[in-house]
């Protein structure tokens, strides 16, 4: 806390604690700001509820969002230091770490993920025309990146749907929105898409061919991710960061909620349709399958993604330690007892 007169100490501290309101010039001194980068979409609903309801600004931190084009551009940057802090697929974590990149980095050992998110919420989403795997015989599939994020899972699935990997064709399309716009215009025949982008496709006559994590099993999506040397030097912002996530996710996930829920959902979604809203809700905040309700990490989640890369990656790839890419101390420090 800055060094402040005792009666200013006095205000801040009241504000913090919820007895009063922080004058503008005040909060603006008090808080932490965070450069955080994310692609957009519906899953930021947390981080959309921390923001507008105060769970961060109560924790001490102001978030500064800036939405990603790709993962590429979101890496480069983080590791660059133009941003703090990412949410990211801990796959592009490891890939980074590894330097198994289609930017040519080396690898980036300051990498770190410090709290958990989701299962992924990957659905492989088609055209209206294509009713089985059968159907992508032939066929174009679009991903991000050839080498990093859900790249591995969607040629996992293929897999799994009874295909080699020759009878499709992978082609980079960009980060999910650019995924979802390329395949409502039909220039692919299908994507990995995040929740409740299939939601808004069904909606309009595509059809979710599959359900990664029912496919999988335990996978690990979307991860809190930092530089490790700049988590040592802003423990007050990582700590404050994960707890007014973590606060989010209980208001979100209390039915008295709902109703407002919905209404910043849409508001933060232009064009989503109060059906498509109200779809997304029941995804998102599925009682087993929605966001991690405590943000924690799925080590075994974990332990899945390596199992793909290492099985997809470069040649003679073998990656089995997920310790060595998740630091779990801020975690328990910001949730841990009499939270």
């Amino acid at each position: 806390m800055p060094h402040w007169p005792t009666g200013r100490r006095r205000l801040f501290q009241l504000a913090l604690a919820g007895g009063m309101a922080l004058p503008a010039a005040a909060r603006s001194q008090a808080l932490r700001p965070i450069e955080l980068i994310t692609f957009p979409g519906g899953f930021n609903w947390p981080i959309w509820v921390a923001m507008e309801k105060g769970h961060f600004a109560r924790h001490g931190v102001e978030i500064r969002l800036t939405p990603t084009p790709n993962s590429t551009f979101q890496l480069t940057n983080l590791i660059g230091g133009r941003f703090d802090m990412a949410v990211t697929a801990i796959d592009n974590v490891i890939a980074y770490a590894e330097g198994h990149n289609d930017a040519g980095l080396p690898p980036a050992s300051d990498l770190v993920a410090v709290m958990g998110g989701d299962n992924g919420f990957l659905r492989l989403v088609t055209v209206p025309e294509v009713t089985s795997f059968a159907d992508l015989r032939g066929r174009e599939l679009s991903v991000d990146a050839l080498t990093t994020g859900y790249a591995f899972v969607l040629r996992k699935l293929v897999e799994l749907g009874g295909l080699r990997q020759e009878e499709v064709s992978y082609v980079r399309a960009g980060g999910v929105m650019q995924r979802y716009q390329a395949l409502l215009d039909k220039r692919h025949a299908g994507t990995l898409l995040i929740s409740p982008f299939e939601v808004q496709a069904e909606a309009q006559g595509f059809r979710t061919l599959a359900d990664g994590a029912g496919m999988l099993g335990a996978y690990q999506g979307l991860v809190g991710a930092t530089r490790r040397s700049w988590a040592q030097a802003h423990r007050a912002e990582v700590i404050g960061y994960i707890r007014g996530t973590v606060d989010a996710l209980a208001w979100l996930y209390d039915p008295a909620n709902r109703a407002e829920a919905i209404s910043l959902l849409r508001r933060n979604v232009p064009g989503m349709s109060e059906q498509v809203a109200d779809a997304s809700y029941r995804v998102l905040l599925h009682a087993t399958n929605g966001f991690e309700r405590r943000a924690a990490i799925d080590v075994a989640g974990i332990r899945t993604v390596l199992a793909l890369r290492s099985q997809f990656g470069p040649p003679g790839t073998s990656l089995t330690d997920p310790m060595k890419y998740i630091d779990l101390g801020y975690y328990r420090e910001a949730v841990g007892a009499g939270r």
